[in-house]
Formats: C-alpha cells, sequence, structure tokens
C-alpha cells in the first residue's frame, strides 16, 4: 500500500465548528465592514479585491456603497467569493490581535496534527477562506499558535473545492503524487472532486452527524479515528 506524505484538510466541519465560523467571524465582519471599506478602500490591497468584487458581481460602474451592499449580501448568503473572503480576513485580524475571539478547534485536533508532523507527514489546508485568514485561524486557535506545523495554504484563487483540476494543481504545487495525499473534508462533493483528481479522501461527520451507510469515501467521527 502507497503511504501517505501530506495530509490536506479542510477547516470549518473539519478542524473546526461551523458555528464558530458563522456565529463569530461572519457577524464580526459584517457589523465592520462598511466602515472597514470607508476607511481602507484607498489602500492597493482593498482596492484590488472590491474590483474583484465588482467584476464578480458584473457591476460596470458601482459606487462605494453600492460594493458594501454588494458585500454584506454576499456574507449574508455565505457567498464563496475570493474577494469577499480576502476582505474578511483583513477585517477578522484585527479581532484576532485584539484578542476577541479564538478559533475554535475540535478537541484532539491539535495533538493528531503535531503527531502527523511527528511522524514526517506535511501538513496542509485547503480551504474558502483566503490563505491569510487560514493563517490567523490557526495562529490564534484555542491551542495556540499551530502555523508552524504547516507546510502550505490554499484556497480559491487555486480553484473551487468541488472542482477535480483544484487538486491537481494542488498536488503538483506540493509536489506529492495525488495518490499519496489525504484530503479530509466534512463535504462529499469536495472529496469525490479530490478522489476524481486521484487524493485519497476521509469523511469526517462531527456530531450531531453520522457517517453514511454506504457513502464512497471512508468516514470517521474526529481526527483519532484516522488510520
Amino acid at each position: 500500500m502507497r503511504v501517505i506524505q501530506a495530509i490536506l484538510t479542510d477547516i470549518e466541519g473539519t478542524t473546526s465548528s461551523i458555528t464558530f465560523v458563522k456565529d463569530v467571524l461572519f457577524p464580526y465582519a459584517r457589523a465592520r465592514l462598511p466602515a472597514f471599506v470607508e476607511t481602507h478602500a484607498d489602500t492597493p490591497e482593498v482596492q484590488h479585491w472590491l474590483h474583484e468584487a465588482a467584476k464578480e458581481a458584473g457591476l460596470v460602474s458601482a459606487t462605494r456603497q453600492d460594493i458594501i451592499e454588494l458585500l454584506v449580501s454576499w456574507i449574508d448568503a455565505d457567498r464563496k467569493s475570493t474577494a469577499l473572503k480576502a476582505l474578511q480576513g483583513m477585517i477578522w485580524k484585527d479581532g484576532y490581535a485584539g484578542g476577541e475571539y479564538r478559533a475554535h478547534l475540535y478537541p484532539e485536533v491539535a495533538a493528531r496534527l503535531r503527531a502527523w508532523r511527528d511522524d514526517g507527514k506535511r501538513l496542509y489546508v485547503y480551504s474558502s477562506g483566503s490563505v491569510p485568514a487560514q493563517k490567523l485561524f490557526f495562529g490564534y486557535s484555542e491551542a495556540g499558535d499551530l502555523t508552524p506545523l504547516f507546510d502550505g495554504y490554499f484556497d480559491t484563487e487555486i480553484g473551487g473545492k468541488r472542482e477535480a483540476d483544484s487538486y491537481r494543481r494542488i498536488a503538483e504545487a506540493i509536489g506529492v503524487p495525488p495518490g499519496d495525499i489525504l484530503f479530509l473534508s466534512d463535504i462529499v462533493q469536495e472529496l469525490d472532486a479530490a478522489r476524481a483528481a486521484g487524493l485519497r479522501t476521509t469523511l469526517l461527520a462531527r456530531a450531531p452527524m453520522a457517517c453514511p451507510a454506504d457513502g464512497p469515501h471512508r468516514c470517521v467521527a474526529d481526527f483519532d479515528a484516522i488510520a
């Protein structure tokens, strides 16, 4: 049997509770987004992502208020927009740095990540949240700064999480054959795409969810159950 060289993990519902993102991070960004855009719209990075949001929405001519309303509506709809995720990440940085919250982790995750790392596995993150937001998440986690454990991060700039080509690009980027990479996620469609690209897959069914009776992917309740 081929040996797993790298583990690629999702965040929401996999390492961490979906409710933390929906009940803490989203409302924090939503409340502060209008003022953030008004005060940072002239900085090159923010300007770039505001332009990308307008382009994604097909807005040829839009006021700053139009863009703010668009982004707020996207937060409410949990839209997987790379531009929105980048802007949210900038706002979340202030909350993390100010100690207003710490990123939730399931109890066994930090110890299991360290054990895999000690065993020589290379660890990567692939999430719809921006790479800077991912680094903040693991840098300010309830278990402390876990960023030294990871070899790299990927977001939707490399492609959608339900597209097989995204996983092929990741395998190429990290220089590991697809069959030697294990992808962890709570979303079956993401796992389907990863498997189509040749990756090995495991579905996380965190309580109160349960593993499907005849699912196409190996299914576990937590990281400790991953062989």
